[in-house]
């Protein structure tokens, strides 16, 4: 190996020309920075970094090649109750690599001390950075850009997708291979999904707890290299890297006209709480990369141990930086962020944030799709609502108030209105448009659909924490027996549950958003909160999926895109044909229908389109308005005959009629 050279302070991280790699790092308090090369044989070779600027140390080696294993030791103060908790005993993983080999395994050869600091060197064990070469070949890949008016969200886990899929060949069931093979991108393009919204894909670790109950971490919200691709996804077939695996996966969703988006997690890393594995950023520069409290104690605001700090300039840089390379290596089309109230925080959240106006003034970022899950847990971390455009926000709101007014009968017509129509008393501000609020029924926190209709308590025992865990307030109903084995009667009345909850999610404003495996009846045997259950219980049985359930869905995913009130993304006004609210009766509402009236309502869409709903438990009558109607598959049957002026409306269920013209 040739001499270290000086380099260049950028690009970010390990950075191959052809001829050797300039390395760059950022650090505001180290005293020097030690620069480790790894042969084959894991021998160990030390370089200082020679240079440094605005706080970023580089060097340039020449004669590397992709594949060159490296990390850091960095050197400076140990000062805990100042932030700084410098150890060069612990070899450390670049913040920017593009790939990381080995993994974080429980051990204390990890700790790099509380508050006094463990000498054990532990490069034996320490996963390593990898250099990358970018040369994916894209060939005419375009972005699909599907409008927001007309994107349908699917929320979906790589293995979970694609684990037991009896099309696709073992050796690449559970991996990226398999999520962009024919048998999973005709089923999405099918069932008339818009964009794939992917549980985080970025290298994550188990954690310690975790290793020692003999469980992994199944959704992967626990990362330590954010902008390496996590290889336990990869099949490793004809030599692709994960990363290369994950590139073509994305090129085959994007033929199909698919849209990829990812769970990114900024708000917290796994090195966790002061007790945690010192891996990367606590031991390159705590006291930027986190958010600390006067003492040097880590700011919980994330229930995970520690929150980063992305009002820091550089730690703001590094961040963008890493969305910019989703996006232009890996042609990702947009983020949903973890708990994103974090990256509004300064501490106190604003919707004039740094980060949040850096995201939308970055010509790359703001032209792809940006979701926010708007809270954490610190003070005042509830933020539905406020985030600026372009974002949109999931809403819980949608989610609850629908399953209250569905199965508990708790909420009026009106409650159930303000959500359906977009949920304009929270969004409807500040130039963002109906698609802002990103409505769900279920996610992959919480019960699945059907576990919603089948219990009335969650059952995480196979968790390891007593069955603490997990959501208490879930507003599920079980229909009147517990459990999945039940009666014919039973089974009958979830099923409309189910079609209604799914209709009032795919026909209401806003821009929808499918769990993954709702559509064919997906069972966690009432775990809600399955986060560590890599196995069958989270993996799709997709040789025992519900044909009908899926036909009703896709048909009404597909009829969604033929209404424009729904499509135009614009805020419906009083008079504009949009949309009129009509009673049981078939009249104009008024306000004893909205606030204390029966849970009987017609909604007319675009003049054209009648959605009726009985939330009642008795079977009715309801005469349509005027007009001659036809109930729309999948609606039309015995009980909806295709032509129809009353519509015999089973207790808890909705029906769908087009009028004829």
């Amino acid at each position: 190996m040739s001499h270290l050279r000086t380099g260049n302070p950028a690009p970010s991280g390990a950075s191959w020309d052809g001829n050797g790699v300039n390395f760059t790092l950022f650090s505001q308090h180290a005293q020097r920075v030690e620069l480790c090369l790894f042969d084959e044989h894991g021998q160990e070779a030390r370089y200082d970094l020679p240079s440094r600027t605005h706080n970023i140390w580089y060097g340039y080696v020449p004669g590397l090649k992709p594949g060159q294993r490296y990390g850091y030791r960095v050197h400076g103060p140990w000062a805990p109750e100042q932030g700084h908790r410098f150890n060069p005993a612990k070899l450390l993983i670049d913040p920017c690599a593009r790939a990381v080999k080995g993994e974080v395994v429980d051990s204390p050869l990890f700790n790099g001390g509380e508050w006094q600091r463990d000498e054990q060197d532990n490069a034996a064990i320490a996963p390593k950075s990898v250099v990358v070469a970018e040369d994916f070949n894209w060939g005419d890949d375009v972005a699909p850009r599907v409008p927001w008016g007309n994107t349908v969200i699917y929320e979906a886990h790589v293995r979970g997708l694609t684990r037991r899929h009896p099309e696709i060949p073992e050796t690449q069931r559970g991996t990226y291979a398999a999520l962009g093979h024919p048998a999973i991108v005709n089923y999405l393009k099918g069932l008339g999904i818009t964009t794939l919204q992917l549980q985080p894909v970025a290298q994550f670790a188990d954690e310690p707890r975790l290793q020692q109950l003999g469980l992994r971490n199944y959704w992967g919200y626990n990362p330590y290299a954010l902008w390496s691709v996590e290889p336990r996804y990869a099949s490793g077939e004809g030599g692709r890297s994960a990363l290369q695996e994950f590139q073509q996966a994305v090129k085959a969703l994007h033929a199909a006209g698919i849209e990829v988006v990812l769970d990114m997690v900024l708000n917290h890393t796994a090195e966790l709480e002061e007790i945690g594995p010192t891996l990367s950023m606590r031991g390159i520069d705590n006291a930027s990369y986190y958010w600390l409290t006067d003492d040097g104690h880590y700011h919980n605001w994330t229930g995970c141990g520690n929150t980063l700090n992305l009002s820091h300039p550089q730690v703001m840089s590094w961040a963008l930086d890493c969305l910019r390379y989703w996006v232009t290596v890996c042609h990702v089309d947009g983020f949903r962020f973890d708990l994103a109230s974090v990256l509004g925080r300064t501490p106190d959240f604003r919707a004039d944030a740094p980060f949040l106006a850096a995201l939308k003034a970055c010509p790359i970022l703001s032209a792809v799709k940006l979701i926010a899950e708007p809270w954490d847990i610190g003070p005042h971390g509830y933020q539905m609502g406020r985030f600026p455009s372009p974002f949109a926000d999931w809403n819980d709101r949608f989610r609850d108030d629908m399953r209250r007014y569905w199965l508990l009968g708790e909420l009026s017509n009106g409650d159930f209105a303000r959500r359906f129509a977009a949920s304009s008393d929270a969004f409807q501000h500040d130039g963002r448009q109906p698609s802002a609020t990103v409505n769900l029924i279920t996610a992959h926190d919480g019960f699945t659909l059907r576990d919603l209709l089948s219990f009335t308590r969650k059952r995480n025992e196979a968790n390891g924490e007593d069955n603490r865990d997990g959501h208490n307030g879930n507003f599920s109903h079980n229909h009147g027996s517990e459990g999945l084995t039940v009666s014919l009667n039973v089974l009958e009345r979830r099923r409309r549950s189910a079609h209604a909850l799914l209709t009032s999610l795919l026909l209401a404003q806003g821009t929808p958003m499918l769990l993954a495996g709702d559509e064919h009846g997906h069972t966690q045997h009432g775990n809600n909160n399955a986060y560590c259950q890599d196995n069958e219980l989270t993996w799709f049985d997709w040789e025992n999926q519900d044909e009908g359930l899926y036909a009703f869905t896709a048909a009404l995913i597909h009829l969604r895109q033929q209404i424009p009130a729904l499509t135009q993304d614009r805020w419906w006004t009083e008079g504009d044909g949009s949309v009129q609210w009509l009673n049981g009766q078939g009249e104009p509402m008024n306000a004893q229908d909205w606030e204390q009236g029966e849970h009987k309502l017609q909604i007319l869409l675009s003049g054209r389109w009648l959605i009726t709903i009985n939330a009642t438990q008795d079977v009715s009558e309801i005469p349509l308005t005027d007009g001659e109607w036809r109930a729309v598959p999948p609606f039309a049957g015995e009980d909806n005959p295709v032509s129809s002026t009353v519509w015999h409306g089973p207790a808890h269920d909705a029906c769908v009629f087009q009028k004829r013209v």
